[in-house]
């Protein structure tokens, strides 16, 4: 058998310039629900199994298994269950590259693509990104770093997307941390205290670094992701105002009255009547 030799040309991708954030996998069911949000980094949205909904302010996309999504910096999302269908996804964030399609006035959209034929290689990189960032061992960082890369040109063969380096201000990335905990936990107690050591920074310094990137404290974006979730189950439900209250994560009925009443300048039942009739 011959010896073959294959030549490695110089090549280099100046717009392949980004940096992980964050990366977290998601079990969702119920009809679950969670409220519109936006991201200052693009993320990448996969589904691991099942189906959901995702939506934007311009549509609502169904989703299947092994559907990814991008979504660019600034474009304000969400992910919707379905009743009695699992939804499981992975989502991984990044700075420093937005995706367009040919077209520099579509950068800030959404693209969307079916990937069943590449699952394998896609997952391996998605999986294997779980775990280095769990376990933390040595070179962690530069494990992930290199295995974004590839992930994120393995899509770009199999697509029509194209990158541009991307002009968004810097992000903090304690902060996307803590925003991305509180949209996950925030039907659980959490604290300021709590959160400065989840992300391993002063609290003094968390809070001042929060508000100056949201324009809003931690414990304050904690209570309107609450006061969010309320509204919707208010809107969509038969449920109680007490049952409520405690299921987006208010530690007593009169604690969530008030802050209901301060956010929205009516009471929670004013607030369901009028939604009723506007209906």
């Amino acid at each position: 058998m011959p010896n073959l030799r294959y030549e490695i040309s110089d090549e280099t991708l100046d717009n392949l310039k980004m940096s992980l954030l964050y990366i977290s996998q998601s079990v969702n069911g119920n009809d679950w629900h969670s409220s519109m949000h936006i991201h200052h980094c693009t993320e990448l949205f996969y589904v691991t199994r099942g189906k959901g909904l995702f939506q934007t302010e311009e549509k609502i996309v169904p989703l299947q298994e092994d559907d990814l999504i991008i979504v660019n910096p600034n474009i304000s999302h969400t992910e919707i269950g379905i009743k009695d269908e699992t939804f499981e996804y992975i989502v991984l964030g990044f700075e420093g590259t937005e995706f367009y399609n040919g077209d520099l006035n579509l950068k800030n959209s959404i693209f969307q693509a079916n990937y069943s034929n590449y699952k394998h290689e896609v997952l391996f990189y998605l999986k294997t990104l779980l775990v280095e960032a769990k376990n933390k061992d040595d070179h962690y960082k530069v494990i992930c770093q290199n295995l974004l890369e590839i992930l994120i040109i393995n899509i770009i063969r199999r697509s029509n997307m194209q990158l541009q380096i991307s002009p968004s201000r810097k992000v903090n990335k304690e902060c996307v941390f803590v925003e991305n905990y509180i949209n996950e936990h925030y039907k659980e107690n959490i604290t300021l205290d709590q959160l400065a050591e989840l992300a391993y920074v002063n609290k003094y310094y968390l809070a001042h670094t929060f508000k100056k990137q949201k324009g809003i404290s931690p414990i304050n974006y904690l209570l309107e992701k609450r006061i969010d979730e309320a509204k919707y189950l208010l809107r969509t439900t038969n449920l109680s105002v007490n049952e409520i209250g405690r299921i987006v994560g208010f530690s007593s009925q009169s604690y969530f009255a008030q802050s209901f009443k301060k956010a929205m300048n009516k009471t929670p039942l004013e607030y369901r009547r009028e939604s009723t009739h506007n209906e």
